[in-house]
């Protein structure tokens, strides 16, 4: 009866349960034996050990570093990296700490590759320097069995000097802008002016009729104090007549 009861008590406690989101690694006398797949496994007492592997996808906030750009603007910097394992036993078996390794190894690639592009590139291509150091993260990663999935740059902190200059520089930029719009602006009208001056100047009569348009519009506020230049054509005919007088 004591047997029995040893023996139910031994097969209960060999009894080791692995969920479907695990991968359990088996030694036996210290050395790798098997990986244990979800489900039930037996893991015999004294002879036999085992550990777990979460194999989800992992969200490692990278802490805020601070490195310096090519064109040596000092930058702090984060980022969060999304990986997870594809092989649970060189996960265990060939890296110590394989969270903190892959953080660390994050920071270091980070500050690295931020140090070889410039500041412009770095704000304006944060996309293309998330996917190089995803590379470079994932290709020194394989050999612990560690896949990792993507890399996203967080924010990018520059000194206060540096925002001022970077404002100075986007408020230069719209004033450059303004002036181009504006001279396009006035060389348009221009061209407008002397089709309008061409057309009145090739129709007999069209410069008075304009001009007794405007007075028309003028006259409708009493407020207006008017100085009236008249035409060419208006003087040449009053001269014409001063002639047929004399």
């Amino acid at each position: 009866m004591i047997l029995i009861v040893l023996a139910i008590v031994f097969f209960v406690t060999s009894i080791k349960q692995i969920n479907e989101y695990e991968r359990g690694i088996k030694f036996r006398f210290g050395k790798y034996h098997s990986i244990m797949n979800p489900g039930w496994n037996i893991v015999l007492p004294v002879i036999e050990s085992f550990s777990k592997v979460d194999i989800r996808t992992k969200a490692v906030d990278v802490p805020e570093q601070e490195a310096i750009t090519k064109d040596n603007v000092s930058v702090k910097i984060n980022a969060v990296l999304y990986y997870k394992i594809f092989d649970a036993s060189k996960a265990i078996l060939a890296v110590e700490h394989f969270n903190y390794a892959v953080s660390q190894l994050a920071q270091t690639t980070m500050r690295n590759t931020v140090g070889s592009v410039s500041l412009d590139e770095l704000l304006s291509e944060r996309d293309k320097i998330s996917t190089t150091i995803c590379k470079v993260v994932d290709d020194a990663t394989d050999p612990w069995g560690i896949k990792v999935e993507n890399v996203e740059l967080k924010d990018i902190s520059l000194p206060e000097e540096m925002k001022r200059v970077i404002a100075r520089v986007a408020e230069a930029e719209r004033e450059k802008q303004a002036v181009i719009t504006k001279a396009h602006g006035e060389v348009e009208a221009s061209e407008n002016l002397k089709k309008a001056a061409s057309n009145l100047s090739s129709v007999p009569g069209a410069l008075h009729l304009r001009t007794l348009e405007t007075i028309n519009d003028l006259s409708s506020d009493q407020s207006n104090t008017v100085i009236f230049a008249l035409p060419i054509e208006v003087l040449k005919a009053l001269e014409g007549f001063s002639k047929k007088d004399k």
